[in-house]
């Protein structure tokens, strides 16, 4: 009998969910960069093995909103853990456990408050960036978080069901553990996707994707969040992806002086693309996008 399920990442921008995906599904199915929010959309990958596939579902950040974006970006977040029966809530383990962590804490035990419910638990990322005293440390931070949280809501018998694990998504220590407790609580159930499938999104999606995890990286905080990439044609080999800014000024800074940086974002873009693919970047402005629905609307966000 196969079993078959969902888990849904959830955290604080930029601690590490999208490159723990990428990890336990074992290869690159969503993109990552140092700036937060980098994720804006609810991304799949997929992990097969043996008689069981696990459907690890990467969230956007959740965090304070300033803009309409944000608020979609939060939205998406939370309402990708509907449904699922493992919620992973992920912090990081140099760092204090603040009150986004507490947010993201008390999310994942509103949804496991009851027994029949998904089976929650506490990820410790980033291992690899501090020592072991201070791993346990972090660890028995988070359980005591959980528990004063849980008793707060009143639901204290739920931070009993949460399980902790210590991980780095970057070298993979700790994955394999973490992978071998969701396997086993998928349901019995036939497969949700074809076993060699590890992603759900599209190609065009992905491209775009692509585009935009390098400009982000080029950038830094310059312009992550006013930037928004679409393929407009794909006609393989051919796609041209539109990328799109809010201010004429922000054009430039995506094109670079000479157009070098964006001639750099088309090469390492094209990398990760099948060979003979000919890509093409535009760029164009639309007017304050974060903060218009309508826009948004049309972009899918």
């Amino acid at each position: 009998m196969t079993r078959s399920g969902f888990a849904a990442i959830i955290g604080r921008p930029n601690v590490g969910k999208s490159t723990l995906v990428n990890q336990v599904v074992g290869t690159k199915v969503t993109i990552t960069s140092p700036s937060p929010n980098t994720t804006r959309n609810a991304i799949r990958g997929i992990l097969t093995e043996g008689d069981v596939q696990v459907i690890f579902v990467d969230t956007p950040g959740i965090h304070r909103p300033k803009t309409s974006l944000g608020n979609r970006l939060n939205k998406t977040a939370r309402a990708s853990v509907d449904g699922v029966d493992v919620i992973m809530a992920v912090i990081e383990a140099g760092k204090p456990i603040g009150p986004g962590d507490r947010n993201v804490i008390a999310t994942m035990l509103d949804h496991c408050r009851h027994p029949q419910g998904p089976q929650g638990c506490v990820i410790v990322n980033k291992m690899d960036k501090t020592g072991r005293d201070a791993i346990a440390a972090q660890l028995m931070a988070a359980h005591e978080a959980v528990a004063l949280i849980a008793e707060e809501k009143g639901i204290s018998e739920a931070a009993t069901r949460v399980e902790y694990f210590p991980v780095s998504a970057k070298t993979g220590a700790g994955a394999e553990e973490l992978v071998r407790f969701v396997q086993a609580q998928m349901p019995e159930g036939e497969y949700l996707f074809p076993e060699d499938e590890v992603s759900d999104v599209p190609e065009a999606m992905w491209v775009a994707e692509l585009v935009r995890e390098q400009l982000v990286r080029k950038t830094k905080q310059e312009l992550p969040h006013s930037i928004h990439c679409r393929v407009i044609e794909f006609e393989w080999p051919h796609i041209i992806v539109e990328i799109l800014v809010e201010r004429e000024s922000q054009k430039g800074m995506v094109i670079g002086k000479g157009g070098q940086l964006l001639k750099d974002v088309g090469i390492a873009a094209r990398r990760q693309l099948p060979e003979g693919c000919f890509l093409e970047l535009k760029v164009s402005v639309e007017p304050g996008w974060q903060k218009r629905d309508d826009v948004m609307d049309r972009f899918g966000l």
